[in-house]
């Protein structure tokens, strides 16, 4: 037993990340950073209590001259950055914010997207230092962020379930990774139909297994493991350069002053023989198309991401 609780002690070796909109657990457990998604700003933008930071956004952009599409594609993001700002007010580090999921196969869409988020942030005065546009880890995206990491725009990639986009990102020189934890734990356990505990979790492999590869040939982009079912699979990362947690499972770590141990070591990786992975474009697709798993979870990510933007976007019109 420690005298520290598992979040203090856990925050010794990893960077603690808030997976929430919701100010108040940010305020709690004071995180490092804070994570949003459509899912997560749909929550939050119906709740009462945050309603009038959408209504202020409405009100503010109803006269801005655009219409129809156009008119909605502003207040959503104006809505994105609103909540980013309140999250920076809490937060001494970065927010992620997230472009809209529906231009996960468009390179060109997803480059004007991240510029317009980063200026709407800058006009604001929050240096561009402090956030990380989110995109999908598909191939467009990841060359969408190759693109706009050179102009200083800091991309967090998501949706990432392989090794193969886990190195496809790292050789764009992106700042951040998040990879799915549990999201890859729900497909094994549905399509085997067993449980996993412990270092034999697939989730907790998958992650560990980029965070040696990236350690070991030096990579410097940040592995963010998120996506948590349980504190176990928190607790078998303990190392990883920053891990983005519930609420829920913020508040078992607090409550527990079990002992935590580092299981993720830089100097391990480095000791560690791994073959180079070779990512161009052909190479990505094939290796993505022969793992079921990130496939099927690639493209169900885009497209409940991509329904909670679209429910967004009615919940407005009907303010409207």
């Amino acid at each position: 037993m420690s005298t520290l609780n598992q979040l203090e002690q856990l925050k010794q070796f990893t960077k603690v990340v808030a997976d929430t909109g919701d100010f108040e657990s940010m305020r709690e457990f004071k995180p490092l950073d804070a994570t949003t998604n459509p899912s997560l700003i749909l929550q939050a933008a119906t709740k009462p209590q945050y309603a009038a930071i959408t209504d202020k956004v409405i009100a503010d952009r109803k006269n801005s001259g655009l219409t129809g599409a156009k008119r909605l594609d502003d207040i959503i993001d104006h809505i994105l950055i609103a909540f980013g700002l309140e999250i920076l007010k809490i937060v001494p580090g970065r927010v992620s914010t997230e472009t809209d999921a529906r231009l996960s196969f468009d390179t060109e869409g997803t480059v004007t997207k991240a510029r317009d988020l980063i200026a709407m942030y800058e006009k604001a005065g929050i240096s561009r230092d402090r956030v990380l546009i989110k995109i999908a880890s598909t191939w467009e995206g990841i060359k969408a962020a190759e693109i706009v990491q050179k102009e200083g725009i800091h991309c967090n990639l998501t949706l990432l379930f392989s090794l193969a986009q886990a190195v496809a990102c790292a050789e764009a020189k992106v700042q951040l990774i998040s990879p799915f934890v549990g999201r890859i734990y729900d497909w094994y356990k549905a399509t085997n139909k067993c449980e996993y505990t412990g270092a034999e979790d697939p989730g907790v492999k998958s992650v560990s297994n980029i965070f040696h590869y990236y350690k070991h040939f030096g990579h410097n982009t940040e592995i963010m493991g998120a996506s948590f079912r349980n504190v176990s699979q928190i607790l078998e990362l303990a190392g990883s350069d920053l891990l983005t947690i519930s609420p829920d499972l913020l508040a078992k770590l607090a409550a527990s002053n079990e002992t935590v141990v580092r299981k993720l070591d830089p100097a391990v990786a480095k000791a560690t023989p791994i073959e180079r992975l070779n990512v161009d474009e052909k190479s990505f697709r094939f290796l993505v198309n022969e793992d079921a798993m990130a496939t099927e979870k690639t493209a169900e990510g885009i497209r409940k991401f991509s329904a909670d933007i679209v429910k967004l976007e009615q919940a407005i019109t009907a303010k409207l």
